[in-house]
Order: structure tokens, then C-alpha cells, then sequence
């Protein structure tokens, strides 16, 4: 298929024969789609906490290794099943179940395509002021978002092609500029940066963990969406190499998150102002101690990057919607979704301010991501990596029964483990000054809500699974692992409107 064909394929399994890609092609896309401005701004988060620089470099590390590891395993189902993740939930969550997966990754790509836009558009409009006199104006503003969301939203109508095609050149030219930024900053930047927080200050450990969870949140982030690339991976390609793909392209990803923490230390110790936690503007502080020959550099990144994030997240909103409500078409789906979202950026930029609660709102849908993650990842352990591609496809076709089934289209024991773990999670969230769970002050001040959240989901998970056996059927013919099954038959595929 060229890359100026629209793609036409939606959740339904893809074909043998037109599944090309590689596990390179999964890495650039998914690096691609991080390799951004926005990851440089997380990246920034250790300063603004009051770490050093080289606590700063810890606990991003730390964050990122975590994160990755988090991230593997879902890039296996793409490739075994040939559609998409939500698709592949109704193994662990039932038929009706999977629109979990759903919710998520449409609620997660229009808030990160949302953040995408706003800060490579502030980018792109601060350089061109500081270079050419441009008007910081709203109408300015506006233009500039209007450019990225559209230019985005053609890109993920051709769909994956295209966006791979574009993921390629994004990923050499952003790491490129990344890389000039050595040269643009080396006379500022100090190493040895202290921070405002000492190893021994009581607010050290919150903030440390606090900056890791923040970087762990930017893998976690493409949870839900590696389905939507790696189907394309013929199913017969090495496991260990998808994983390894889905695991390096998050590791690279040190680039965009050192640049962020090196000059967010410069910032801070030249233009502080920029770096107040109360009101942090990283763009304006990076456009204020860049050197002038630099601007143009902090444009393009801007631009590369807004369109790799904006496509990765945009595209799997369309495949997603299109997997709820079969009656749209991938393309249809991608245009309402993609207007819908335009929209939400128009008002919650100009009319409703949402800017700075909206990262709030992405870190909350993460950590209720996160679980959901988990349950995915030890549902392919205990079934072997086995599924029936076509009973995973029973909703789309608007039939009942088959293999997953369960109760009524619903697995009780995978909904009960993400509900209980997600809702114990959002209680113990603690982001100080946007928002605290009800628990969120026991462990100190200190942000214990994902990996609580991933403990409480794996324990719960597995104890459901051994207590109440699943069907024997969903296992495959080697049975299942770790777990005990039910000899039970489970209904046939049938018509919607016939009786289970």
C-alpha cells in the first residue's frame, strides 16, 4: 500500500499479506511520537520539583527503565492478533468488556494531542516573535494551532503509511536538533547545578519519586496504543524483538527528557521566573536564554515534533472509535474524532483555560491506564500468549458467545481487578496544587498512586483468576499457567439478536 493511498483497514484483523512492518518500524514510530517539545517539558519537571541535576538524571532514568518495562509486553498483542489493543482486552475483560481500553486510549490521545498542539504552537509562535517581531496575539495563537491540528488530522486520514512516513523523518530531524542544542547551551549549562532541595530536606524522597512518576507516565502514556502500529508486524516475527522495539524506542527517549532537564537547570538558575512551580512556562523560559541563532532550531522542533505526537495519538483515537461504534468507517471516525478534538483545543485554550489542568487530567488517566496495562500483560502470561483472533472480533461484527463471552460480555474478574485498582490509585494520587486523592497524604507527601495501582492490580488479578477459573476454552490447548481453569463450555457465536 503507497503512502498516498488512504488506509482503509479499521480493528478487523489485518491480512497476512499487508502486514509489512517491521519492529524498526514500531521503534521510530513510537520514538517518534516522544521525540517531541512536550517530553523536553516533562523532562523539565525534576528542576521545577527542586532536585539537581544529577538527582534530576536519577530519578528520569529510574522513571524511564520502569516505564519501558511497563510498556513491552503490549506491543505483543498487535502482531498475534492483527488488530488493535482495546480489541485484544476482550480476552481479559469480555466482549462488551474491551471498551475500557477504549475510553482510555480516546480520553488519553485527545488530552496528549491536546498538549502536543498548545506547546509546539507556543514554541513555534515565542521563536518567530523573538526572531521576526511576530505578534504574541491570540489570533496568532489560534493560527498556529489551527495549522498543526489540521496538518495532523490529514496525516492520520492517510493513515499508518503516512504516519510511518512522516515518524521517519521526524525522528532523524528532531534527535538532530536535539543534539544542536549541545552546542546552543554548552557555555550555560552546569552540571552541577544544586537544586533547591538537599539529599537530606523531608521533601527530597516525594519529589525525587514524584519527578520519576512523572517521566514513568510518558511510556505508560503509549500503553494503549502500540496495538495500533504493531498489527501490522507479521505474527511470526520474534517476540523478544517486538518487546525490544516497543522497550528501546522509550529508553531513546533520554534525548528529549535530558534536553528538557539541562535547560530547565539553565533557566532556572538565569531566569528563574520562568521555573516558579506556582506558574512554570518552560517555552518562554527556553526562548529567553536561547541564543538567537537557535530560534529557527526551537521551530522546527516545535513543528517536527508537534506533527509526530499530534499523528500517534490522533490516529489512535480514530482506530479506536471506529472499534465502539462499528457503524464508522477508520476515516470517518478519524474526522469526527479529530474535529471534536480541534474544537476542545479552540475552547479549552481561549475560553476555558484548561491548559495547565489538562496535564493534570492526562497523569490521572494514566494511573488509571496503568492497571488496565498490567491485567493485559498477565492475561498473555497465564494464557501462553494464545488467543482466538476471531472471537476477539465478535463485538465489531455485532454478534454474541464465542470464547470470550464470559458473563453476559462481561469477564467480572478482569473489571473488578482494574475497577478496585484504579479506583485504590486515584485515592492515593498526590499532585500538590492540581490535585490530591482522599488518601493521597498517608504516605507523606509522597505520590505512591501508580505503583500502588500496578501492585493492587496484578495481586487482585491473579487471586480472581486462581478463586474463579476461567473456561478452560480461553486457554488454548496447552491450559493455562499460574492459574487453575474451569471445565465449563461456553456459548457459540451467533447472530446479535439470537439469545446466549
Amino acid at each position: 500500500m503507497s503512502i498516498t493511498e488512504i488506509e482503509t483497514y479499521g480493528v478487523e484483523r489485518i491480512p497476512d499479506a499487508d502486514r509489512t512492518a517491521t519492529p524498526f518500524d514500531l521503534f521510530r514510530v513510537a520514538f517518534g511520537g516522544a521525540n517531541t517539545f512536550a517530553t523536553c517539558v516533562l523532562g523539565a519537571f525534576p528542576i521545577l520539583f527542586g532536585l539537581s541535576f544529577w538527582h534530576g538524571v536519577a530519578a528520569t532514568l529510574l522513571g524511564l527503565t520502569v516505564g519501558a518495562l511497563i510498556l513491552a509486553p503490549m506491543a505483543l498483542f498487535g502482531p498475534l492478533n492483527g488488530t488493535n489493543n482495546a480489541v485484544s482486552s476482550s480476552a481479559h475483560l469480555g466482549v462488551h468488556g474491551r471498551i475500557v481500553g477504549s475510553f482510555l486510549s480516546l480520553l488519553t490521545a485527545v488530552a496528549f494531542f491536546s498538549i502536543s498542539v498548545w506547546s509546539s504552537g507556543d514554541a513555534l509562535v515565542g521563536g518567530a516573535h523573538r526572531l521576526v517581531g511576530l505578534p504574541e496575539s491570540g489570533w496568532v495563537y489560534g493560527v498556529a494551532y489551527a495549522v498543526f491540528a489540521l496538518l495532523v488530522l490529514v496525516v492520520c486520514v492517510y493513515g499508518f503509511r503516512f504516519m510511518l512516513f512522516v515518524n521517519k523523518i521526524a525522528v532523524a530531524a528532531a534527535s538532530l536538533l536535539f543534539v544542536l542544542g549541545l552546542f546552543a547551551f554548552a557555555g550555560d549549562f552546569d552540571p552541577g547545578y544544586a537544586g533547591t532541595l538537599g539529599a537530606g530536606d523531608p521533601l527530597f524522597w516525594p519529589s525525587f519519586i514524584g519527578a520519576a512518576l512523572i517521566v514513568l507516565s510518558n511510556p505508560v502514556s503509549f500503553g494503549a496504543f502500540l496495538g495500533d502500529w504493531s498489527r501490522y508486524i507479521p505474527a511470526h516475527t520474534p517476540r523478544r524483538r517486538v518487546m525490544a522495539a516497543a522497550f528501546l524506542s522509550q529508553i531513546a527517549t533520554v534525548l528529549p527528557f535530558t534536553f528538557g532537564l539541562a535547560t530547565a537547570s539553565i533557566i532556572a538558575a538565569k531566569a528563574p521566573q520562568y521555573v516558579d512551580p506556582a506558574a512554570p512556562n518552560y517555552v518562554g523560559g527556553l526562548l529567553a536564554v536561547s541564543p538567537g541563532w537557535y530560534f529557527v532550531p526551537v521551530c522546527l522542533i516545535a513543528l517536527i515534533g508537534g506533527m509526530s505526537t499530534g499523528t500517534t495519538s490522533l490516529y489512535g483515537t480514530g482506530l479506536d472509535f471506529s472499534s465502539v461504534f462499528p457503524r464508522f468507517s477508520r476515516v470517518q471516525a478519524t474526522l469526527f474524532i479529530g474535529t471534536l478534538s480541534i474544537v476542545f483545543i479552540f475552547a479549552g485554550r481561549f475560553a476555558a483555560n484548561l491548559t495547565q489542568s489538562i496535564s493534570t487530567f492526562a497523569t490521572l488517566i494514566i494511573t488509571c491506564t496503568a492497571p488496565w496495562m498490567v491485567i493485559m500483560a498477565l492475561g498473555y502470561l497465564t494464557r501462553r500468549g494464545w488467543y482466538d483472533a476471531d472471537a476477539l472480533q465478535v463485538f465489531n461484527r455485532r454478534q454474541r458467545g464465542g470464547r470470550y463471552w464470559f458473563t453476559h460480555g462481561w469477564n467480572w474478574r478482569g473489571m473488578t481487578a482494574w475497577l478496585a485498582s484504579a479506583a485504590l490509585a486515584l485515592a492515593f494520587v498526590n499532585l500538590p496544587g492540581q490535585f490530591v486523592g482522599p488518601l493521597g497524604e498517608l504516605a507523606g507527601g509522597v505520590d505512591v498512586s501508580l505503583p500502588l495501582g500496578l501492585a493492587a492490580a496484578a495481586l487482585l488479578y491473579l487471586a480472581l483468576l486462581s478463586l474463579f477459573p476461567e473456561p478452560r476454552e480461553v486457554y488454548g490447548p496447552a491450559g493455562p499457567r499460574l492459574v487453575r481453569a474451569a471445565d465449563v463450555p461456553v456459548p457459540p457465536i451467533v447472530p446479535a439478536t439470537a439469545e446466549v
